[in-house]
Protein backbone atom coordinates (compact mmCIF):
# COMPACT_ATOMS: atom_id res chain seq x y z
CA UNK A 1 0.00 0.00 0.00
CA UNK A 2 1.30 3.32 -0.96
CA UNK A 3 1.12 6.34 1.59
CA UNK A 4 1.89 9.73 1.04
CA UNK A 5 2.97 12.43 3.70
CA UNK A 6 2.28 15.93 3.54
CA UNK A 7 3.56 17.79 6.25
CA UNK A 8 3.91 21.59 6.93
CA UNK A 9 5.11 24.02 9.45
CA UNK A 10 3.10 22.25 12.59
CA UNK A 11 4.65 19.42 11.92
CA UNK A 12 8.51 20.54 12.79
CA UNK A 13 6.76 23.11 15.41
CA UNK A 14 6.58 20.34 17.98
CA UNK A 15 10.34 20.26 17.98
CA UNK A 16 10.73 23.88 18.73
CA UNK A 17 10.72 25.28 15.27
CA UNK A 18 9.69 28.37 14.69
CA UNK A 19 6.88 28.40 12.23
CA UNK A 20 6.24 31.53 9.69
CA UNK A 21 2.47 32.07 9.76
CA UNK A 22 1.62 31.76 13.35
CA UNK A 23 1.31 34.10 16.24
CA UNK A 24 5.19 34.87 17.07
CA UNK A 25 6.41 32.97 14.07
CA UNK A 26 9.28 34.33 11.97
CA UNK A 27 7.32 36.30 9.51
CA UNK A 28 6.29 39.10 12.90
CA UNK A 29 10.51 39.14 13.14
CA UNK A 30 11.50 39.78 9.77
CA UNK A 31 9.92 40.39 6.75
CA UNK A 32 9.27 38.20 4.04
CA UNK A 33 10.45 40.41 1.51
CA UNK A 34 13.77 41.09 3.32
CA UNK A 35 14.64 37.57 3.33
CA UNK A 36 12.55 35.14 1.13
CA UNK A 37 12.61 36.48 -2.43
CA UNK A 38 15.41 36.53 -4.99
CA UNK A 39 14.17 40.32 -4.97
CA UNK A 40 15.73 40.72 -1.30
CA UNK A 41 18.53 38.28 -1.98
CA UNK A 42 19.72 41.06 -4.83
CA UNK A 43 19.40 43.98 -2.35
CA UNK A 44 20.88 42.23 0.50
CA UNK A 45 22.91 39.03 0.76
CA UNK A 46 24.38 39.72 3.60
CA UNK A 47 21.31 39.91 5.86
CA UNK A 48 19.71 36.56 3.67
CA UNK A 49 22.66 35.00 4.37
CA UNK A 50 22.57 35.67 8.45
CA UNK A 51 19.38 34.76 8.15
CA UNK A 52 19.37 31.18 7.02
CA UNK A 53 22.89 30.61 9.25
CA UNK A 54 20.80 31.21 12.12
CA UNK A 55 18.07 28.89 10.99
CA UNK A 56 21.10 26.11 10.43
CA UNK A 57 22.35 27.11 13.97
CA UNK A 58 18.98 25.84 15.32
CA UNK A 59 18.92 23.21 13.61
CA UNK A 60 21.16 21.48 16.07
CA UNK A 61 19.24 22.81 19.11
CA UNK A 62 16.18 20.74 18.28
CA UNK A 63 15.63 16.53 17.65
CA UNK A 64 12.62 14.76 15.86
CA UNK A 65 9.16 14.93 17.32
CA UNK A 66 7.45 12.12 18.01
CA UNK A 67 5.78 12.91 14.88
CA UNK A 68 8.73 12.50 12.91
CA UNK A 69 9.24 8.89 14.67
CA UNK A 70 6.26 7.59 13.49
CA UNK A 71 5.72 9.02 10.05
CA UNK A 72 9.30 7.13 10.01
CA UNK A 73 7.74 3.99 11.41
CA UNK A 74 5.21 3.70 9.05
CA UNK A 75 7.62 2.20 6.76
CA UNK A 76 7.57 -1.11 8.69
CA UNK A 77 4.24 -2.09 7.41
CA UNK A 78 4.15 0.67 3.86
CA UNK A 79 5.53 1.96 1.16
CA UNK A 80 5.95 5.23 1.84
CA UNK A 81 6.90 8.76 0.52
CA UNK A 82 7.35 12.01 2.63
CA UNK A 83 6.34 15.80 0.91
CA UNK A 84 7.37 17.72 2.41
CA UNK A 85 7.50 21.92 2.63
CA UNK A 86 9.82 22.28 5.75
CA UNK A 87 13.40 22.97 5.02
CA UNK A 88 14.58 21.04 7.70
CA UNK A 89 16.10 17.63 8.09
CA UNK A 90 13.85 16.27 10.89
CA UNK A 91 12.17 13.38 8.63
CA UNK A 92 15.79 12.09 7.83
CA UNK A 93 17.31 12.31 11.14
CA UNK A 94 13.77 10.50 12.42
CA UNK A 95 14.70 7.75 9.97
CA UNK A 96 12.00 8.53 6.60
CA UNK A 97 14.09 7.22 3.53
CA UNK A 98 12.16 8.86 0.71
CA UNK A 99 11.73 12.42 1.70
CA UNK A 100 10.82 15.34 -1.19
CA UNK A 101 11.51 18.68 0.18
CA UNK A 102 9.51 21.04 -1.72
CA UNK A 103 10.78 23.93 -0.79
CA UNK A 104 14.46 23.66 -0.41
CA UNK A 105 16.94 22.15 2.26
CA UNK A 106 18.62 24.06 4.52
CA UNK A 107 21.45 22.25 5.20
CA UNK A 108 22.30 22.47 1.25
CA UNK A 109 23.28 25.74 -0.70
CA UNK A 110 23.89 26.12 -4.32
CA UNK A 111 24.91 29.20 -7.26
CA UNK A 112 23.40 32.66 -7.50
CA UNK A 113 22.96 32.14 -11.37
CA UNK A 114 21.84 28.42 -11.38
CA UNK A 115 20.63 27.42 -7.97
CA UNK A 116 18.67 24.41 -9.64
CA UNK A 117 21.27 22.61 -11.13
CA UNK A 118 22.99 19.79 -9.11
CA UNK A 119 26.49 20.54 -10.39
CA UNK A 120 26.21 23.18 -7.99
CA UNK A 121 24.07 22.14 -4.98
CA UNK A 122 26.64 21.30 -1.71
CA UNK A 123 25.91 20.13 1.53
CA UNK A 124 27.18 21.77 4.81
CA UNK A 125 28.81 19.67 7.77
CA UNK A 126 27.77 19.86 11.00
CA UNK A 127 30.87 21.51 11.67
CA UNK A 128 30.54 24.19 8.78
CA UNK A 129 27.25 25.28 9.13
CA UNK A 130 27.92 28.78 8.51
CA UNK A 131 28.23 30.69 4.70
CA UNK A 132 30.43 33.96 4.38
CA UNK A 133 30.00 36.41 1.13
CA UNK A 134 32.85 35.83 -0.42
CA UNK A 135 32.02 32.43 -0.52
CA UNK A 136 31.89 30.54 -3.70
CA UNK A 137 29.92 28.30 -5.58
CA UNK A 138 32.00 25.87 -8.55
CA UNK A 139 30.33 28.28 -10.94
CA UNK A 140 31.83 31.17 -9.21
CA UNK A 141 29.11 32.98 -8.38
CA UNK A 142 28.56 33.67 -4.60
CA UNK A 143 26.43 30.70 -2.45
CA UNK A 144 22.93 31.15 -1.59
CA UNK A 145 20.76 29.09 0.49
CA UNK A 146 19.02 25.85 -1.38
CA UNK A 147 15.42 27.07 -0.58
CA UNK A 148 13.13 28.14 -2.89
CA UNK A 149 12.07 31.62 -2.63
CA UNK A 150 8.82 33.31 -2.98
CA UNK A 151 8.51 33.78 -6.63
CA UNK A 152 10.82 31.23 -8.11
CA UNK A 153 9.25 28.17 -9.29
CA UNK A 154 8.99 24.76 -7.06
CA UNK A 155 10.80 22.13 -9.23
CA UNK A 156 10.24 19.07 -7.15
CA UNK A 157 6.26 19.51 -7.60
CA UNK A 158 5.89 17.31 -10.66
CA UNK A 159 7.37 14.24 -8.53
CA UNK A 160 5.06 15.12 -5.72
CA UNK A 161 2.25 15.10 -7.64
CA UNK A 162 2.82 12.10 -9.49
CA UNK A 163 3.34 10.24 -5.66
CA UNK A 164 0.11 12.18 -4.67
CA UNK A 165 -1.68 10.52 -7.85
CA UNK A 166 -0.38 7.05 -6.42
CA UNK A 167 -1.47 7.31 -3.01
CA UNK A 168 -3.51 4.90 -1.58
CA UNK A 169 -3.53 6.81 1.81
CA UNK A 170 -2.75 10.55 1.59
CA UNK A 171 -1.94 12.07 5.71
CA UNK A 172 -2.19 15.82 6.01
CA UNK A 173 -0.23 16.87 8.78
CA UNK A 174 0.33 20.40 10.20
CA UNK A 175 -0.02 22.39 7.02
CA UNK A 176 -2.81 25.36 6.73
CA UNK A 177 -3.29 24.11 2.85
CA UNK A 178 -2.98 27.62 2.01
CA UNK A 179 0.34 28.10 0.16
CA UNK A 180 0.28 26.97 -3.25
CA UNK A 181 1.58 25.01 -5.49
CA UNK A 182 1.28 22.75 -2.17
CA UNK A 183 -1.80 22.79 -1.04
CA UNK A 184 -2.52 21.83 -4.98
CA UNK A 185 -1.17 18.13 -3.95
CA UNK A 186 -4.27 16.49 -2.39
CA UNK A 187 -6.07 17.23 -5.42
CA UNK A 188 -3.93 14.77 -7.50
CA UNK A 189 -4.70 11.76 -4.83
CA UNK A 190 -7.17 9.42 -6.64
CA UNK A 191 -10.73 9.43 -5.91
CA UNK A 192 -11.00 6.15 -3.90
CA UNK A 193 -7.68 7.47 -1.45
CA UNK A 194 -8.09 7.57 2.03
CA UNK A 195 -7.29 11.28 3.30
CA UNK A 196 -6.02 11.93 6.91
CA UNK A 197 -6.17 15.39 7.92
CA UNK A 198 -4.22 15.79 11.27
CA UNK A 199 -3.94 19.62 12.72
CA UNK A 200 -5.11 20.70 16.20
CA UNK A 201 -7.11 24.09 14.37
CA UNK A 202 -9.61 23.76 11.59
CA UNK A 203 -8.35 24.37 7.99
CA UNK A 204 -10.15 25.48 5.44
CA UNK A 205 -9.52 23.19 2.68
CA UNK A 206 -11.26 23.93 -0.29
CA UNK A 207 -12.51 20.24 -1.50
CA UNK A 208 -15.18 18.60 -1.56
CA UNK A 209 -13.36 15.41 -1.51
CA UNK A 210 -14.43 13.70 1.81
CA UNK A 211 -11.47 13.25 4.46
CA UNK A 212 -11.41 12.76 8.57
CA UNK A 213 -9.62 15.54 10.48
CA UNK A 214 -8.07 14.86 13.28
CA UNK A 215 -7.80 17.50 15.16
CA UNK A 216 -4.64 16.86 17.42
CA UNK A 217 -0.80 17.82 16.97
CA UNK A 218 1.49 16.03 14.87
CA UNK A 219 2.67 13.48 17.54
CA UNK A 220 -1.04 12.70 19.35
CA UNK A 221 -2.33 12.90 16.09
CA UNK A 222 0.19 9.79 14.69
CA UNK A 223 -0.33 8.24 17.77
CA UNK A 224 -4.00 8.26 17.07
CA UNK A 225 -3.86 6.96 13.49
CA UNK A 226 -0.95 4.05 14.25
CA UNK A 227 -3.47 2.93 17.01
CA UNK A 228 -6.02 1.71 14.67
CA UNK A 229 -5.45 -1.76 12.83
CA UNK A 230 -4.85 -0.60 9.48
CA UNK A 231 -4.65 3.15 7.87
Amino acid sequence: MKVVVLTGAGMSAESGISTFRDSGGLWEQYQVEDVATPEGWARNPQLVTDFYNERRRQLFDVKPCLGHELVARLEEKYDVAVVTQNVDNLHERAGSSQVIHLHGELMKVTSSLQPNNPRYIQTLSPDHLDVKIGDKAADGSQLRPFIVWFGEPVPQIERAATLCEQADVLIVIGTSLNVYPAAGLTLYAPPQARIYLIDPKPVKWNSSRPFEHIMLGASEGMKQLMSRDSL
